[in-house]
């Protein structure tokens, strides 16, 4: 008798229902007719995906709990169909020594309620090898942050000392953006303004900059939050020609354009920007791109209270985007396939998560359940995450994630979080 059966599971929109079979966290079975076990659970022909992995999160622990912490930011995942999560090195201190890097484990391991990995910060390059030990999802470079030297530099020892590591960009050219936010500054403080701060032009010599060196050093390299055509368009071209790039785009830059920098404010500010629509990217762009992370930065509605310059970027997006994408789902213009292979298959290939990603025998029992034909309107009230704000604030929605799994625990259930022990994927 296995631990566990779900029953009248749909795996695709037009596939007959079958029974997943859980033993030790791990499918083991996919069968016609149920299997003996100690517990069933019948979805009733509702749609079961693979957990969602997200490559892109902001869980703000150590140091900037305020915003939002590793329980409170993995509740959301979980409320959202996330069952792994990636998380950032941009907190208090900076996850960029083995020390801090061990930490923040610590901390993941605790509090964590869906399975989890590390990305590590690029400081201090004599740490290069011992944090390559530790294995991180992948080395985090912020190009807008860094010099010319240093980012070769970095290039340079990261391949050297650490062999088959991905590197992660946030590509934006800091003199195009120093200027530009100089400039706009001269101009006044309404949000708007904050779209021609970090022009396209940023992103596009950044990717040109970082294919170039990726080329030089035969690098793997992946493009966090890609927001602009002429940038795919690069990426596009070099994957062609055989560089190792992949992509990913964001809810925010999908859906949304400039003009919700006028009417939401700060609330929709984040770093790229979002872009006009001659410039943005949109959902039949879905083709050339391998993921979509959420970029999940949660802040304070004070801080976002703030003036244009001085209110962080980030926008909260792991409870937003599945719905989203089930509208889109509803209205013909996505397959579920399409979904699958941007949050469940490809991120787990590129980040090198193994058991997950798939529903097969032998993977990790990570589903989340879906109701197509549930409609909700998106309130940031009730998000499990502490930034209660959202740019989708209002959108109607058609489908909404009503179980997660992780490794065949409930961690959500109708929108109420359950206990779990999350765990690092790369342990």
């Amino acid at each position: 008798m296995m631990d566990l059966c779900i029953t009248n599971c749909r795996l695709d929109i037009n596939s007959k229902e079958v029974c997943l079979g859980i033993e030790d966290g791990k499918i083991v079975s996919i069968k016609k007719l149920p299997s003996n076990a100690s517990s069933i659970i019948d979805v009733k022909g509702k749609l079961v995906l693979p957990g969602l992995i997200d490559a892109h999160v902001h869980f703000r622990d150590p140091g900037l709990t305020i915003k939002e912490d590793f329980y409170t930011g993995s509740a959301a995942a979980a409320a959202g169909g996330f069952t792994t999560i990636m998380d950032m090195p941009n907190t208090i201190p900076p996850t960029n020594t083995p020390h801090a890097f061990q930490k923040k484990m610590e901390i993941a391991r605790k509090k964590s309620l869906v399975d989890f990995g590390l990305h590590v910060g690029v400081g201090d390059l004599s740490n290069i090898g011992e944090l390559a030990k530790l294995r991180p999802a992948s080395f985090k470079i912020f190009m807008d942050l860094v010099d010319d030297d240093f980012l070769m530099d970095a290039f340079s020892k990261i391949n050297v000392v650490s062999g088959d590591h991905l590197i992660s960009l946030h590509a934006e050219d800091p003199q195009v953006v120093n200027q530009c936010t100089h400039e706009m500054k001269m101009k006044g403080s309404s949000p708007e303004l904050y779209a021609e701060a970090r022009p396209p032009q940023a992103e596009i010599e950044a990717v040109v900059s970082a294919i170039s060196l990726g080329n030089k050093f035969d690098q793997k390299i992946h493009f966090c939050h890609v927001s602009t055509r002429k940038s795919l368009k690069l990426i596009t071209e070099a994957k062609k020609a055989g560089s190792k790039i992949t992509s990913e785009i964001t809810p925010h830059h999908l859906f949304l354009d400039s003009s919700y920098l006028k009417t939401y404010g700060n609330q929709a500010k984040t770093n790229p920007p979002l872009r006009d629509n001659e410039n943005r990217l949109q959902v039949n762009d879905l083709n050339y791109i391998d993921i979509i992370g959420t970029d999940h930065a949660p802040h304070t509605l004070d801080e976002k209270k703030k003036d244009v310059w001085n209110a962080p970027p980030g926008v909260p997006g792991l409870e937003t985007i599945l719905p989203l994408l089930l509208t889109q789902l509803n209205q013909g213009k996505i397959a579920i396939g399409d979904i699958k292979r941007l949050l469940c298959e490809t991120p787990a290939k590129i980040f090198n998560i193994p058991h997950k990603g798939f529903i097969r025998e032998g993977m990790d029992a990570d589903l989340v359940v879906v109701d197509l034909k549930k409609e909700s309107v998106i309130d940031p009230a009730i998000f499990q995450s502490k930034a209660k704000y959202s740019p989708f604030e209002g959108f109607h929605v058609q489908g909404v994630p009503v179980m997660t799994m992780v490794r065949g625990q409930k961690v959500m259930e109708k929108g109420y979080i359950l206990d779990n022990q999350g765990k690092c994927v790369y342990a």
